[in-house]
């Protein structure tokens, strides 16, 4: 039977849109249009002038045949192109696929070909490695290329048939971008390392990338008209959907195409910086720079922090730059951020190892996502929150992708018992606060950038003296973690550690290289299995071998 509520009551444009972060940005436009919105070198784009150029490169994509669920991939910096991409390229209802700058020409070529990429846009700086992965594609259906030239960079080499700058001019400014159908549409697809085989792309759809750029904002506590400088990476997860977040609240996305200790430190104080994010690596530069470069910082800058917990020499260090520091928790599943450990007043009369005790655990769900918590992965009973009993984090709700593209077994595992298997293993305390213990499948995190010790270890066994090898992480002040690995010799073999790291370079990016290798008799179960546990605790002392 027909309840009252369900009668007569339809859903139509007047009283239901789907949600997208899109509107964001028409907001800003038309509420704030002479607001600046982009600061980069000598350019001032105003929040209109933002709103007009991401329209004309929708209109440009779609006159180019561009058509919904296509995919655009990027490969840039932190420069205004890559703002407007975040808004031009689902406006034209594509997909964006932004792409790791630090990744080889394989990987790349891998990612076009698995996204079916339908055109890329490229930054000079990258130029070869990009057409060094076009040549290695497989597909042959053709792939639009635009070179996003950007005069802070200077002149590079151009590969594409066009600007970005080209290509925006051919558009409409006034052009009537089509609301997404269902806020269910995908918006964007990143790419994860994962542990095994090839990357896994992860997809968005709007209503969670809206959903999440709402909750930073509630989470972080952002006011009107924040400054926001780019130190965190776009193409990471969308930049943690912080293109959308600053767009929500009209402010000002200060470009910074380098993480460089003098150039953030000059843009704080020559703009006015009020928040920034990015991994313990970021806070570092900052915390260990120089005092005199110090000098002249403005206070009370909103500072977030993930990829590793903040240790209480970077929480003492921010608060002596009168910085405030907030830790966040996530993965690219998640958009990002998924949990914020939210501070309680009463944890400012606490002493500084304290608080860095409360800090460095990944706190409770972000407002905006149903659940996170930690559960027995094989019962999916929740564990008890006694802050002793082992489980693993998963999450439920809008903040979660809908699943990995053309891998269905994996969405299928990640998603199983309407659960997001986060993999990481962790306690809940009695607070309800979420605190990891370990990572399942070796991850490294290494500045911010998931690295798969599975992967590296492929590496090691390709060289012709290796009989077996194994890496784990080792602490590393300034990047948090960095590979460590260990190598067993075939009998005979003289290989020096830089022997084995000239073989990883020539496989891997720089940032997945092992920056220690140590050699020798690897120790084994009974079974041959590799016992990594041991390895950890070597690698955490003097023994490891800087190379």
């Amino acid at each position: 039977m027909t309840r009252i509520f369900d009668a007569d009551l339809p859903r139509t444009e007047a009283n239901f849109a789907p949600l997208t972060p899109l509107m964001f940005l028409e907001r800003a436009a038309d509420v704030y249009p002479d607001r600046t919105a982009i600061i980069h070198g000598e350019l001032r784009q105003t929040w209109q002038e933002t709103g007009r150029r991401c329209r004309c490169l929708a209109s440009a994509l779609q006159r180019r045949g561009i058509a919904k669920n296509d995919t655009v991939a990027v490969m840039l910096p932190n420069t205004p192109a890559m703002v407007e991409v975040h808004f031009g390229v689902p406006m034209a209802g594509a997909v964006l696929n932004t792409l790791n700058i630090r990744l080889d020409a394989a990987t790349v070529a891998f990612m076009l070909d698995h996204g079916e990429a339908s055109a890329i846009i490229v930054d000079p700086e990258f130029a070869d490695t990009v057409a060094a992965a076009l040549a290695l594609r497989q597909r042959e259906q053709p792939i639009l290329v635009v070179d996003a030239e950007d005069p802070v960079y200077g002149s590079g080499r151009r590969i594409g048939s066009l600007t970005y700058e080209e290509l925006v001019a051919e558009g409409d400014p006034e052009f009537d971008w089509v609301w997404p159908s269902d806020e269910w549409d995908a918006i964007s697809l990143n790419y994860t390392s994962g542990t095994t085989g090839n990357p896994k792309g992860v997809v968005y759809h709007h209503r969670g990338a809206a959903i999440n750029a709402v909750s930073n904002v509630l989470d972080w506590d952002i006011p009107k008209h924040p400054v926001y400088l780019w130190t965190l990476p776009m193409f990471h997860c969308n930049g943690w959907c912080f293109p959308w977040t600053i767009a929500a609240r009209a402010g000002v996305n200060v470009c910074l195409r380098k993480v460089e200790v003098q150039a953030m430190f000059d843009a704080m104080r020559t703009h006015g910086v009020t928040h920034y994010c990015g991994a313990p690596v970021v806070h570092s530069l900052l915390v260990n720079a120089p005092d005199a470069m110090k000098a002249g910082v403005p206070q009370g800058i909103k500072c977030m922090v993930a990829g590793a917990a903040p240790p209480a020499a970077m929480i003492e260090g921010m608060e002596a730059l009168g910085f405030d520091l907030t830790h966040v928790y996530g993965l690219t599943e998640t958009y990002g951020p998924a949990t914020v450990c939210a501070k309680q007043e009463d944890w400012a009369d606490k002493s500084i190892s304290e608080r860095a005790a409360l800090n460095a655990r990944q706190g409770v769900r972000y407002h905006m996502q149903r659940d996170a918590r930690v559960h027995d992965p094989e019962t999916m009973i929740p564990t008890p929150l006694d802050g002793q009993t082992m489980g693993e984090i998963m999450f439920r709700g809008n903040i979660v992708m809908k699943g990995y593209l053309k891998n269905p077994q994996a969405t299928q595992e990640a998603l199983a018992g309407g659960w997001f298997h986060s993999g990481d293993l962790a306690v809940q305390e009695a607070d309800g606060y979420l605190k990891i213990k370990d990572r399942s499948k070796d991850v490294i995190i290494s500045g911010g950038e998931n690295i798969s010790s599975i992967e590296v270890e492929d590496v090691l066994y390709r060289h012709p003296a290796v009989l077996a090898a194994a890496v784990v992480a080792r602490p590393d002040e300034k990047w948090g973690e960095t590979p460590c690995a260990f190598v067993e010799l075939k009998a005979g073999a003289d290989v020096s550690e830089a022997d084995i790291v000239a073989h990883c370079r020539q496989a891997l990016p720089g940032f997945k290289v092992p920056r220690t290798v140590v050699f020798g008799e690897l120790p084994k179960t009974s079974t041959g299995k590799i016992q990594k546990f041991e390895l950890r605790q070597r690698a955490r002392s003097s023994t490891a071998i800087d190379v």
